[in-house]
């Protein structure tokens, strides 16, 4: 195992239990300035990370686990994986408890599958190599932590066609839902850098859930969260535009003036 897994996961697990510099540089006798240093150099012993466990009140073994568990995967699935997975909706179902860390016996309790169902399912996809069923049914998730379903793909499709009728079928009027819809004129640069912290929200909700794999699953619930932007006008606005004003996948603002330039230019006398 590297060790810069090990560090990685030793400052995720001190993030989730919230102990910062300072509570591990008061439990090692050392300065927060030593302890940020040790950190930024991932300059530790063993004997020193078992310390850092000792304070966090995690086993060593646990997080060796937890680190050897995060290595690199793939970041998205191929086509033809997609195309499988959704062809037999129980697949579909192990493979998304899979990816989402279930274990075997949380997905057979949870699910009327029986145990040779679950276990035919998670052979299928261990041998498309989306996971890795190891002995005792114990299953690794061969993707990366900055894992997405494929743009357009057949997953992002079947979720799509529920998206209307099933996921904004709520009022989102309860404390664990939100709903926001914003409109505005923005900047290609403001477009930009929206979007960019969006995808940082993405990725703070894939830590959230990695870090709560600790808790058991009666103290975690199925949760999804939808980011969209993109240039869109309705179109009920878009049949009373002038033409060759363009749509909403165009420079609009820009073409909106040229078009008042030119009608201020035919309204003026002589």
């Amino acid at each position: 195992m590297e060790a810069t897994a090990l560090v990685d996961t030793l400052k995720r697990v001190l993030k989730a239990r919230g102990l910062t510099y300072a509570d591990i540089a008061a439990g090692l006798g050392l300065s927060e300035a030593s302890v940020k240093r040790i950190f930024s150099r991932r300059d530790f012993t063993l004997v020193r990370v078992d310390e850092i466990c000792r304070i966090a009140g995690v086993d060593f073994a646990d997080l060796a686990r937890a680190a050897s568990e995060d290595r690199p995967g793939a970041a998205s699935l191929t086509l033809e994986q997609e195309t499988a997975i959704v062809s037999e909706p129980k697949l579909l179902l192990v493979a998304l408890c899979a990816v989402n860390n279930w274990t075997f016996d949380e997905i057979v309790a949870t699910y009327a599958l029986s145990v040779a169902e679950c276990t035919r399912l998670l052979v299928r996809l261990d041998r498309l190599r989306i996971v890795e069923l190891a002995p005792g049914n114990r299953i690794r998730p061969m993707i990366s932590r900055t894992f997405s379903w494929r743009p357009g793909g057949p997953i992002q499709r079947y979720f799509h066609a529920r998206i209307q009728d099933e996921y904004l079928a709520s009022r989102f009027d309860r404390p664990d839902e939100l709903f926001v819809f914003v409109s505005g004129m923005l900047s290609h640069a403001s477009s930009a850098e929206l979007i960019a912290r969006l995808r940082r929200v993405a990725r703070d909700f894939a830590e959230q859930h990695r870090d709560d794999l600790r808790l058991p699953l009666a103290q975690r619930f199925g949760t999804s969260l939808l980011i969209a932007m993109r240039p869109w006008e309705p179109r009920a606005f878009r049949q009373v535009r002038r033409p060759g004003t363009g749509d909403a996948q165009g420079d609009r603002l820009l073409q909106i003036q040229q078009v008042g330039k030119r009608l201020r230019r035919q309204s003026r006398p002589g």
